[in-house]
């Protein structure tokens, strides 16, 4: 069965911040878990309901089926780096406060091995599907309403970063023609190295 694609509203949080969280946990437990005081699920709650940035609400889809939301993710490209950053930098200061400089800090390292993406390029963020309706085809419905998007824009290039821990997914990709470009080792602790892949559009 097909989903239905929409923008995503903040009222979908509690189906889409999990979804958003499954596209990295490492990383997103690396940068913003503080162990006794938050998880990173509680950072991304909150920078999704600020609405903007990589993180935010008005940057996200989400897929429907039967009404309820299975798939999210979002689009972007080089252009928005600058804005991202800063947008990232008011969430964290917002939420973290004191502890800011540690968040940002980490949010640093993790650029050496997820690198902010090249301009004129469809860069394809915080895929995920939920563990149930795994299996099912909904990541290929995902990736390509976000590949259509980039086609409509005349976009010529499609990219996206592959943990090196999720042979699954980087095989998915590999069948929607994508191709490993780089490989980044980690040397952080609990985060695994990541793959660049690009396919044209």
């Amino acid at each position: 069965m097909s989903l239905t694609f929409r923008r995503a509203r903040p009222d979908d949080i509690d189906a889409a911040v999990p979804l958003i969280y499954s596209s990295g946990p490492d990383a997103f437990d690396y940068a913003f878990a503080r162990p006794g005081r938050n998880s990173a699920q509680d950072f991304l709650r909150y920078a999704f309901l600020q609405g903007g940035g990589q993180f935010g609400w008005r940057q996200h889809w989400v897929g429907e089926r039967d009404g309820e939301v299975v798939a999210a993710g979002t689009v972007f490209g080089g252009e928005v780096n600058l804005g991202y950053m800063l947008a990232a930098t008011r969430q964290i200061l917002g939420y973290f406060r004191l502890g800011s400089p540690r968040v940002i800090v980490r949010g640093l390292q993790l650029e050496r091995i997820i690198c902010p993406p090249p301009r004129r390029t469809l860069y394809l963020a915080h895929l995920g599907v939920t563990s149930a309706r795994r299996g099912e085809g909904l990541g290929s419905q995902l990736i390509e309403h976000f590949l259509q998007i980039g086609r409509s824009a005349g976009l010529p290039m499609a990219a996206l970063d592959v943990s090196t821990a999720n042979p699954k997914a980087q095989a998915l990709y590999e069948r929607l023609g994508f191709s490993v470009q780089v490989e980044r080792a980690s040397t952080l602790p609990g985060v695994a190295g990541s793959r660049y892949m690009q396919r044209p559009l």
